[in-house]
């Protein structure tokens, strides 16, 4: 199977260290994995806020540089769920290649049929569904079944989990002071859970809770869930 990356914008630029962590996962479960120079952004900011035109020139470029691969795993259910949802409204063509793209919990338990990736994690570990992997992609148990089969780890139960911690992208510029009432509720059942580490499917989520989380001086960690799958516990 070709597997390519599709990094995303976010992780490309402020959180790489989770796109090598899965290029690791996937390697180590005996995979190549392909990383295209010449993607881009996937679009959805523009067409999320009415630039549909504007996308346009991306949309035709995603399907360009990934329709020769069998399979493209993207660290985002954002992005993911922009390409699956979006693209064949907006690009016929693009129908294709969109539905050859998954979230990395998707391509690994339903296309790979992996639940163990050989993980180590020795932290306690709650866990937030991020709402287009929810709404829209439905993942469902999928990060957690993974999760719930690392070595070490202790999962915690969060609270009111489904609600969105109000980032929503552009949401968040928009609406401040309800996107901030909604993150305080977010850190405060975070802190209820003792645990030492949130994980997340979205870094961008990540990166809200986790300014709320810091500003409260929790201690918690906020950290993509691929990059505990890619720890195996062994010092360098």
């Amino acid at each position: 199977m070709r597997i390519a990356l599709f990094i995303t914008c976010v992780n490309d630029l402020a959180f790489p260290a989770t796109g090598i962590a899965v290029t690791r996962i996937l390697r180590r479960l005996g995979h190549t994995v392909d990383f295209p120079a010449d993607q881009t952004c996937c679009g959805q900011m523009h067409a999320n806020t009415g630039y549909r035109a504007e996308a346009m020139p991306m949309v035709r470029n995603y399907v360009d540089v990934f329709d020769s691969y069998d399979a493209i795993v993207a660290p985002s259910g954002s992005c993911t769920a922009m390409i699956r949802d979006q693209y064949p409204h907006l690009h016929p063509p693009a129908t294709s290649v969109a539905a050859r793209t998954y979230e990395l919990s998707e391509l690994l338990v339903d296309v790979l049929g992996v639940t163990d990736v050989g993980a180590e994690f020795r932290e306690t570990v709650t866990y937030h569904p991020t709402c287009h992997g929810l709404r829209m992609l439905r993942l469902g148990d999928r990060p957690l079944t993974l999760l719930r089969q690392v070595r070490g780890i202790k999962l915690v139960e969060l609270g009111d989990a489904e609600e969105c911690c109000g980032f929503g992208g552009t949401f968040a510029l928009k609406n401040p002071d309800v996107s901030t009432a909604m993150l305080t509720d977010k850190c405060a059942r975070v802190r209820d859970t003792g645990a030492r580490v949130l994980a997340a499917a979205d870094n961008s989520c990540l990166a809200h809770i986790g300014g709320g989380l810091d500003r409260h001086r929790s201690g918690v960690r906020a950290v993509h869930y691929a990059e505990i799958l890619a720890e195996t516990g062994a010092t360098s």
